[in-house]
């Protein structure tokens, strides 16, 4: 409890309250004002939302820097930059997944309103778990440097991608053979009641894939923010600002994802400089200022890079169809 205490102690309480009042508060005005009802939601809407949510971060970025000082606003930023790098990969993972499952457009932001609310949940825990266990046992650090540098070569390594089978699941296996589950959808409900029972849809499948495959993302993201920042506070809120910022950014990229081929190959680079910046740090400093300069500039190398090289003849991003015609 002393350790819980001691990790949310980092900011005010006040400082805690206010964030998550609002985020609760945007939250509340996109599900319950833009989006009460369902429908798909068109490029024109999601760069509108990218927009908001990217200008909340770095206004959020800019107040820690104005009451806090430069440092933890640099951290605060650095640390939003890299999770936000890192979340292409669930993009990715999303386009796959409704694909596979055949999720109408317009009940794609539902499923990742309420996926990304669990990641949420998760990422805070594992942070504020991750920030204690490090404050006890500094020799975590060159664990976590030592994976960032595998993640990264791992990544920039040719191969290819690795594929993303929803049927092998084992969180959906599980709950297929505990519970029953409809066999299609029921337009944008969960739970349904069939022949006098409850039962769960095919869209609440699709949830519980997206909310198990987001806890495999938090393994790299766990180590990259805490190489980061160590203050529980900075590292929570960039990390959350990057979560929800994901349906919009998902929203806005499919079906270009294709284009930023070296985005990869960027954040290969920016993981493994996190991991030698962990591992190296008892003989050398790396300041947090030199630290975002790195990773901007290797971010923005990588998007210009993948703007103005284009692949010859690469394949289109999959397309969202859905299976069948009664998804009703």
């Amino acid at each position: 409890m002393s350790t819980a205490l001691a990790v949310i102690s980092t900011m005010p309480w006040w400082a805690w309250v206010g964030f998550f009042v609002l985020i609760t508060l945007m939250l509340a005005l996109d599900l319950g004002v833009f989006q009460r009802n369902a429908h798909e939601v068109k490029m024109r809407e999601a760069l509108i939302w990218c927009g908001v949510w990217a200008t909340l971060a770095v206004s959020f970025g800019g107040l820690v820097w104005w009451t806090e000082g430069a440092e933890l606003g640099q951290q605060y930023l650095a640390a939003y930059l890299v999770e936000l790098c890192l979340s292409v990969d669930n993009v990715f993972v999303f386009i796959v997944v409704f694909s596979f499952f055949g999720v109408e457009p317009r009940y794609q932001h539902r499923v990742l309103f309420w996926g990304i609310i669990g990641a949420v949940v998760m990422r805070a825990a594992f942070i504020l778990i991750g920030v204690g266990i490090i404050s006890r046992f500094h020799w975590i650090l060159y664990i976590f440097g030592a994976f960032l540098i595998y993640t990264g070569i791992k990544l920039a390594l040719p191969g290819k991608d690795e594929e993303v089978d929803p049927s092998h699941n084992i969180a959906v296996r599980f709950f297929r053979r505990h519970f029953p589950v409809s066999d299609r959808f029921h337009g944008s409900h969960f739970f349904v009641r069939e022949n006098g029972r409850w039962v769960a849809t095919l869209l609440f499948i699709v949830l519980i894939v997206i909310e198990t495959t987001d806890v495999v993302f938090a393994l790299d993201s766990l180590p990259a923010v805490l190489a980061i920042t160590k203050n529980s506070f900075v590292a929570l809120t960039s990390n959350i600002f990057a979560i929800l910022g994901l349906r919009s950014l998902y929203f806005a990229l499919n079906g270009i994802m294709k284009l930023f081929r070296f985005l990869k190959i960027g954040l290969a680079v920016i993981l493994c400089f996190i991991g030698v910046k962990m591992l190296g740090e008892h003989w050398f400093h790396i300041t947090t200022g030199t630290s975002l300069a790195v990773i901007g500039c290797v971010l923005a190398t990588s998007i210009l890079m993948s703007l103005l090289i284009p692949a010859a003849g690469a394949d289109k991003t999959p397309v969202v169809t859905p299976k069948g015609d009664d998804h009703n």
